[in-house]
């Protein structure tokens, strides 16, 4: 297994029909319970451990995942507010060295993902074939549309739950 892609690559679909659409979002609705399950129980020792070598700890990916996915949905009301909007990209490495990421505890970034992908869904649901339809342009993805935006954050949500499921495992944490 590469520790690096557990599930594989993200992939960015051209087209992305509307009962995968729906897949996506319930995706997203799932992932705040999935990451509040991987992280259940671990000790301060545990969250401090790279989920591979180099890699981040878990700590630090659960703050990634909060700071990621704050970006994505501001990212997404900005497509849906203007036309083909370039999206600022940010380090998430520097990010995730940053005092809050490796210091915080992780429940600070799990009530705020239960909040924002609360937020998130519910804005995702109300959406029309026309508003996934819209764009956005990434400086460094290109123009996406937000239906395979969707896409990359459904696959993004269960990339990291599985850094973490499979660490638990390979470590035979209970």
């Amino acid at each position: 297994m590469d520790l690096s892609y557990p599930i594989g690559p993200c992939e960015y679909p051209e087209v992305v029909s509307s009962a995968a659409r729906k897949q996506h979002i319930e995706e997203l609705a799932a992932a705040p319970t999935h990451f509040r399950e991987a992280a259940r129980g671990l000790n301060d020792a545990q969250l401090d451990t790279p989920y591979r070598p180099g890699g981040w700890t878990v700590r630090q990916l659960v703050h990634h995942f909060a700071d990621s996915h704050m970006n994505a949905y501001i990212r997404f009301r900005l497509a849906l507010t203007e036309d083909e909007p370039t999206i600022r990209p940010y380090d998430q490495e520097k990010w995730a060295k940053l005092v809050d990421a490796t210091t915080l505890p992780v429940e600070v970034s799990l009530q705020m993902i239960e909040s924002l992908h609360r937020r998130w869904v519910a804005l995702l649901s109300s959406l029309s074939d026309a508003d996934f339809a819209r764009r956005l342009r990434h400086p460094e993805l290109g123009v996406l549309r937000l239906d395979t935006y969707l896409a990359s954050y459904a696959w993004h949500c269960r990339h990291h739950a599985a850094h973490i499921t499979s660490l638990r495992v390979r470590l035979n944490w209970k």
